[in-house]
Parts: C-alpha cells; structure tokens; sequence
C-alpha cells in the first residue's frame, strides 16, 4: 500500500517561500506518477502542479506558474513543491497524490493521497 507524508507547511508573510515535501513509502517512487493539490477554506479542491516518474512532463495551474516549482528525487523517494512570491490567496491545505506512472495525466484521476500539511499566508 502506497502511503504519502506531506510536511513543511506553516505560518509565512506574503512574498515569503516554504518548501513542501512529500515522502513515498510502500513502493518505489519511480513507478509513480505525482500531484500537488489544495483545498483552501470554503472553496472546492484544485489542481496545483504535477510531475511524471521522469520529471519530463511537469504541469502547473496558471495561478501558480512562475511562482511554484515541483521537483522530484526518486532516489529519496520524495516529491517536493517550491513555493514562492506567496500570496494570501495560497492559504490553503496542501496534499500530496500519486497515481500509477502509465495511468497518470496531470489533472486526472490519482489513486494515493496524503493527509495533507497546512500553509497560511497572512501578515
């Protein structure tokens, strides 16, 4: 069974950075597939960025393009999510989510989920 730990969320000002990671157990992290996802307060869960088994196919949301870089270390088994230039509007709860790498799609279905870790911007 594959099983997600997100951490290193927090509390940040806006235009501060926090660094996500998400640590893979229960399989090798080069058959999968993985997703960064939200859900802030009130609002629906959305897409935030994805990454295929290589790293040769990455995907952002237009929200976050620019600001956000996920990364991968499949050695470590760990996905990472760098996150920049922060804004309020990224409040939210952050999860990690995995799908096997040849049923993967960027925004599609993703069969493994974290707890997620939370991350406040406020001033």
């Amino acid at each position: 069974q594959v099983q997600l730990v997100e951490s290193g969320g927090g509390l940040v000002q806006p235009g501060g950075s926090l660094r996500l990671s998400c640590a893979a157990s229960g399989t090798i992290l080069s058959r999968l597939g993985m997703g960064w996802f939200r859900r802030a307060p009130g609002k629906e869960r959305e897409f935030v960025a994805a990454i295929n088994w290589s790293a040769g196919s990455i995907n952002y949301a237009d929200s976050v393009n620019g600001r956000f870089t996920i990364s991968r270390d499949n050695a470590k088994n760990s996905v990472y999510l760098q996150m920049n230039s922060l804004k309020p509007e990224d409040t939210a709860v952050y999860y990690c989510a995995a799908q096997i790498d040849y049923k993967w799609s960027p925004r599609g279905e993703y069969r493994y989920w974290g707890q997620g870790t939370q991350v406040a911007v406020a001033s």
